[in-house]
């Protein structure tokens, strides 16, 4: 399997681009993103990620400087210091550590492992993918199941809105009840969501603007209604578990509102309190707040932190491992051209020189034929073992160039080395920029 060149990648991030940038630099989705860079003739393999917090895209190519060249038209409209331009070596790492969860907004979160893998059926659909950059996701989609087995990184949860959630199911059965929603913003719609994926019967949402409110109904896994907020108290008294997250100045529920609510669990995730205070010695009303929630997610964050230093060291010794598997491969397959291309020249010369013999006065015995072509054999073995010594060394020191020169030498379809100032596919990490 043929797994000669070297991976150049580009990425996106929250790390350092706002949400509007990730999604200029995410276009019109992966497939769009493998057809442009794959035009360029120089890019044997393609690879991208689209995530709502990260675009990325990664090539093969036979030196750095034609990676970069093909992945210049890549985000074209996304400032210089939102990108970074990734080698060889940094690309392979880079995956790895995406796939742990080590780069993710929330860390540990295991979303991303089912991204990669969209992403790389994506990439086998199109006939992009070939054999480095597919070991190097699949590499990097076993570090990240080995990071979920093996630690804490994914226990808990450090969202406030998913906290609720876990929090009301605490106090009372989620499943099969009515879940009210107070306010459609980022922290409604997760806890909507979570709502849902926790089993609610029923789910409504209350937003100041109903547009929204009805969009985040539609966008629900479930059954759903929108309502304005002005009706949101009078919807207390059917609802067993109220999550509210608004932005408003005053309190949206006070203790009038909650005082027919009966057996309800109202989590409060404003900041100012959507509820009264007061409201709290309401009989049969549990209110939990964000001070309460934020010692929660504080406590799995700090776990998942602890986890993810084990965690960035099993991503190290796999990515060595990787590393060594990769000039391993690149050294046999020069190894493998050398010993083909001398397979090739001593068949010829002998060739030549049954002919000659054929026109003397006598043919050659078959253990004389038996003993010149082990003669040739043992001959080609040893002038081939210092050079096979050397070749295996310059994998180990990324010597490419050298890599290159000797499979060029003895394999007429593979093109000589440009030798630049960075030594050319020996330096690929060198010629990335920040």
């Amino acid at each position: 399997m043929d797994h000669d060149g070297v991976v150049t990648g580009v990425a996106v991030t929250h790390r350092r681009a706002t949400l509007d940038e990730i999604g200029a630099a995410g276009g019109d989705g992966i497939r769009a993103t493998l057809d442009e860079v794959s035009r360029h003739e120089s890019v044997r393999e393609a690879f991208a990620l689209h995530t709502c917090n990260r675009a990325e895209a990664y090539v093969v190519t036979d030196r750095p400087a034609e990676g970069h060249e093909a992945l210049a038209s890549f985000a074209p409209d996304v400032r210089d210091g939102a990108v970074d331009r990734l080698g060889h070596e940094e690309s392979l790492q880079h995956l790895l550590r995406v796939a742990a969860g080590l780069e993710s907004q929330v860390l540990g979160e295991d979303e991303i492992l089912g991204q990669m893998r969209d992403a790389l059926a994506a990439a086998e659909a199109t006939g992009t993918l070939g054999p480095t950059l597919e070991s190097a996701v699949r590499k990097a989609l076993h570090v990240g199941e080995r990071a979920r087995t093996e630690t804490s990184i994914n226990e808990g949860t450090t969202s406030l809105a998913r906290a609720a959630v876990e929090a009301a199911r605490t106090e009372t059965t989620l499943a099969g009840a009515t879940a009210l929603v107070v306010g459609a913003g980022e922290t409604g719609r997760t806890a909507a969501q979570a709502l849902v994926d926790a089993g609610v019967g029923s789910l409504v949402v209350a937003n100041r603007t109903v547009e929204r409110a009805e969009d985040l109904a539609a966008d629900a896994d479930g059954a759903a209604t929108a309502v304005p907020l002005a009706d949101a108290a009078d919807r207390v008294a059917d609802a067993g578990v109220v999550v509210t997250a608004t932005g408003s100045a005053d309190p949206v529920f006070d203790r009038e509102a909650l005082a027919s609510a009966g057996e309800t669990v109202v989590v409060d995730l404003a900041v100012p309190r959507d509820v009264d205070p007061a409201a709290r010695s309401e009989p049969g009303v549990v209110v939990r707040d964000v001070d309460a929630l934020r010692s929660v997610t504080e406590r799995t964050r700090e776990r998942r932190e602890a986890a993810a230093e084990a965690v960035a060291a099993m991503v190290d010794d796999e990515f060595e491992r990787l590393l060594r598997s990769y000039k391993r491969q690149r050294a046999d397959e020069a190894v493998g051209a050398m010993y083909e291309g001398a397979e090739r020249m001593k068949r010829a010369e002998l060739g030549r020189l049954r002919s000659r013999l054929a026109e003397g006065d006598g043919d050659l015995t078959d253990d004389q034929h038996e003993a010149i072509e082990a003669f040739a054999d043992s001959l080609v073995n040893s002038l081939l073992a210092p050079p096979t010594r050397s070749l295996k060394a310059a994998a180990e020191a990324d010597d490419w160039t050298t890599i290159q020169t000797a499979m060029a030498l003895f394999d007429p379809t593979v093109e000589q080395p440009e030798v630049d100032d960075g030594g050319g596919p020996a330096d690929a990490e060198a010629s990335a920029e920040d």
